[in-house]
């Protein structure tokens, strides 16, 4: 997908998206999805699969939910149709996976973790929820509105939600890590390295701590505060690596992914060619070749590092 800058080719790889996943990978406010003076926006894609064609529409208006439909039959929620149709986007924000904060690691992993195993896909939330409810109770205690037996039975469930959530997250990255390597080094960046830091909680160390949390009124150990590690040549890449390093760690985060979830998701890469080298993007091309679907965004064609199946040329209002 090439044209200039502005022309629109970030908004049609997010309706895209939009489609696939119910979301957008750019905001969750589905106001500012829709045109200016306008109050409602739709995304209509048709997806042809081993075969068999499928329609799909999602409906958008401001100050409501959205709704989706596939072949016809609306679904319980947009976002259900990710198990459907899996789809993996990259876009310059994602760096922050790798120089961001320890939240936004958390997140992702989090995100990951339902796509690798789908049999866990409550862990995150249930962990969330536990948390919410064990930081109420000693907000009440703190206040003199609650008593501090009624955190035990959140401590409790910290526990066990908390050490669910933790083995889920060194499953997920032990998952990634082979291909993550992999495709680091196929990159240029050797010394791959995925490590998860953190420990589960249990009854007895939330209870040590009883006190400085009611404190703080706030749960001061568990997987909420976590983080996970991205190495390449020794070197903890959110402090230690470039910007362009950042970039192909994330890359190679994507591409591990990717190949590891079935069916094969659709690769989404949101001006991905602008900091890579003739070399490195001509290993992109032959890495997302046997993985399906790949579309790229490109300001010229020429940036393109092979001969594509199709160049969709976007000018503001149309594309062709």
């Amino acid at each position: 997908m090439t044209g200039e800058n502005g022309a629109g080719k970030t908004n049609l790889l997010e309706a895209i998206h939009i489609g696939t996943q119910g979301f957008s990978p750019r905001t969750r406010s589905d106001g500012r999805m829709v045109r200016l003076g306008e109050t409602a926006a739709s995304v209509a894609l048709r997806i042809d699969r081993s075969g068999s064609r499928h329609d799909v529409r999602v409906k958008l208006a401001a100050g409501a939910g959205k709704s989706a439909e596939l072949d016809g039959a609306r679904l319980p929620s947009s976002e259900s149709l990710r198990r459907e149709f899996p789809a993996l986007v990259f876009t310059p924000d994602r760096l922050a996976v790798v120089k961001g904060g320890p939240a936004v690691r958390r997140a992702y992993l989090d995100r990951v973790v339902p796509r690798l195993f789908p049999a866990q896909s409550e862990v995150p939330q249930d962990y969330a929820v536990a948390l919410a409810q064990r930081n109420a109770a000693l907000r009440r205690a703190q206040l003199g509105l609650g008593s501090r037996e009624a955190v035990a039975p959140w401590t409790e469930r910290v526990a066990l939600h908390g050490a669910q959530l933790v083995e889920a997250r060194r499953e997920t990255a032990s998952a990634l890590l082979s291909g993550f390597r992999d495709s680091l080094a196929e990159l240029g960046l050797p010394g791959g390295m995925l490590e998860y830091e953190g420990a589960p909680p249990d009854v007895p160390a939330l209870e040590a701590r009883l006190e400085a949390d009611l404190a703080r009124g706030a749960t001061g150990l568990g997987p909420h505060l976590d983080d996970l590690s991205i190495v390449a040549d020794g070197r903890e890449l959110r402090n230690f690596g470039s910007q362009g390093e950042q970039r192909l760690a994330v890359l190679a985060l994507l591409l591990a992914e990717a190949r590891l979830i079935s069916p094969v998701p659709v690769l989404l890469l949101d001006d991905v060619l602008s900091e890579l080298d003739s070399r490195r993007r001509e290993v992109l091309a032959s890495s997302v070749a046997g993985l399906g679907q790949t579309v790229i965004t490109s300001t010229h064609r020429s940036a393109l590092p092979a001969d594509p199946d199709q160049v969709v040329e976007v000018t503001p209002g149309t594309a062709v």
